[in-house]
């Protein structure tokens, strides 16, 4: 698993939103860009800085997803049928830590990843310890005895601020079967994202 070098609530600041949609969100308080020229005035951005930002955000939201990971999800992504922007978002949405976050079996993508990462997810009643694994649809993803003790996955499971997508079945407060393949529109970003940018970053 690679390791996070920086606090990943700057990114809300660099990206001047609140991406994951969390209370405690610096950008919340300061709207403004960090260090000492965070509040001058924005030049004109470039077609090019326009898709780096939409790729940098859209790579940032599912946490600790490296550069690598995130192009081969994106060159797998134009090999497939139909649209490459929801052929995307539908291979990154398949990945065990997102369906995991999705569930609200944690209140972050990174507490999300951790707590696959310690063995605490079972995937059709199979301990996986991998995050980035790709789910089928009908896959059940069920929490370990252990992990529906913890006070990381109550406090989850009341968070107001975010809904658990219709893709996503719940069943009690332990399981969750993966339903679908999700579009774009479906997947409830808390900002807009633009994969379609993302796509022309990469196809240039």
């Amino acid at each position: 698993m690679s390791k996070r070098q920086s606090a990943k609530h700057k990114l809300d600041r660099r990206m001047g939103e609140n991406i994951w949609g969390r209370p405690k969100s610096p950008v919340n308080k300061r709207e403004y860009g960090p260090g000492q020229h965070g509040q001058r005035r924005k030049s004109k951005v470039s077609d090019y800085g326009l898709q780096l930002k939409a790729k940098q955000k859209l790579k940032g939201y599912y946490g600790e997803v490296t550069e690598k990971q995130f192009k081969k999800q994106y060159v797998e992504a134009a090999r497939m049928k139909g649209d490459t922007s929801q052929n995307l978002i539908g291979l990154l949405e398949r990945r065990l830590d997102m369906i995991v976050y999705r569930a609200k079996f944690a209140p972050t993508i990174f507490a999300a990843r951790q707590l696959v990462s310690h063995g605490h997810i079972r995937v059709n009643g199979v301990k996986c310890n991998v995050a980035s694994r790709r789910c089928d649809v009908g896959d059940e993803i069920t929490l370990g005895n252990k992990a529906q003790e913890m006070a990381l996955v109550m406090e989850a499971q009341s968070l107001p601020e975010r809904d658990i997508p219709e893709y996503v079945v719940i069943e009690g407060t332990a399981k969750a079967t993966f339903n679908r393949v999700p579009t774009l529109d479906e997947v409830p970003y808390p900002v807009k994202m633009e994969p379609n940018l993302v796509v022309e970053f990469y196809s240039r």
